[in-house]
């Protein structure tokens, strides 16, 4: 198989948390204070860019060389091959974005702007203004249809991020349905607010099982960050609605154990669902932990990621996640 059909069956889905990727402007409508140059965090147009670009490297870093698969090479082969290329993630699920305006900022203008990603996102009821989006490479990914699906409160629950959806056209001819999730915190207790993150996935159920009864093999993939780990209710019930944790045992390559490091023990909070149709394609789903998006830990021993902010300390860093990478082979038709 020659290098170019071989990649044109390939799809790589990164999700990635972005730890409050904010503008240095202030909505009137929302909680943005401390994200402004003379908020608490000091949050500068200096420090705004140096995030954007950390950012774009980080998705940039999450593709991958492919060699020349016609020959005994493989990518983990330590043999170079003329014939190899970078391939870049098709699809990015990311979550605490403020706003259209980063979004253009990130794919237009940050480090990321030669990789030509377009994007959609949501305008939600969240207080502090923060969102959920989906970059997409045009060239592998043909837009057929998004929106935004709205999650109703509970009564002792704030607004929290709607529910993205989006289909398109993969290179295979498949249609892809994707679902971008960020549920809302445990701040509070994670007793007092787990029906709140129940709610958002009863919501997340009910629009897949939409998807299902249209055509019961749809390709689905959910990703996000769910604020919850894969023995909690909400995990469970999203798995119940016919769907795959792909990334359930995911870890990295350089010492991460899950996307999440709190008080030195790791989790994932952050997840990857798929259908069935989807889990047949699978070829991986692991942690992307490169060295330069981690740091010692110097309170607990090992490593954990190299975040931007540490309370009101600014590191200069990238999240306090790790990003999430599936890759999925299509059959030939």
């Amino acid at each position: 198989m020659s290098i170019s059909l071989f990649l044109s069956s390939l799809l790589t889905l990164v999700s990635l948390n972005c730890e409050n990727l904010f503008d240095c402007r202030h909505d009137s409508l929302k909680n943005d204070y401390e994200w402004l140059p003379e908020g608490t965090n000091r949050w500068t147009q200096t420090r705004y860019w140096h995030k954007l670009n950390n950012i774009g490297r980080e998705i940039l870093a999450c593709g991958e060389q492919w060699g020349d698969f016609s020959s005994e090479n493989t990518r983990n082969s330590t043999k170079k091959s003329e014939k190899s290329t970078w391939k870049l993630p098709d699809l990015v699920a990311l979550s605490e974005i403020e706003n259209d305006s980063v979004l253009r900022d990130l794919t237009k203008r940050s480090l990321l702007r030669n990789a030509r990603y377009e994007y959609v996102t949501t305008n939600s009821p969240d207080v502090r203004g923060i969102d959920v989006a989906l970059l997409y490479s045009p060239f592998t990914f043909r837009l057929l249809n998004h929106h935004a699906i709205r999650v109703e409160p509970l009564k002792d629950m704030r607004p929290t991020r709607d529910i993205l959806y989006a289909s398109g056209q993969v290179v295979s001819g498949d249609t892809l349905h994707v679902f971008v999730v960020h549920a809302p915190s445990r701040s509070g207790g994670e007793a007092v607010t787990q029906p709140h993150r129940l709610q958002v996935a009863e919501r997340l159920c009910e629009a897949v099982d939409s998807v299902f009864r249209l055509h019961k093999a749809a390709k689905i993939l959910v990703a996000g960050d769910f604020n919850d780990y894969a023995d909690n209710k909400s995990i469970h019930r999203i798995e119940e609605g016919g769907l795959t944790d792909i990334s359930r045992h995911a870890t990295g390559r350089n010492g991460a154990k899950a996307t999440y490091r709190f008080q030195g023990e790791w989790g994932s909070l952050d997840h990857i669902f798929a259908s069935e149709a989807m889990t047949a394609c699978m070829a991986e789903c692991y942690v992307f932990d490169a060295p330069f998006l981690l740091e010692d830990d110097e309170t607990y021993g090992g490593v954990k990621p190299r975040r931007n902010y540490n309370g009101p300390n600014y590191m200069n860093g990238f999240s306090d996640h790790l990003p999430l990478v599936a890759r999925f082979r299509f059959h030939e038709k």
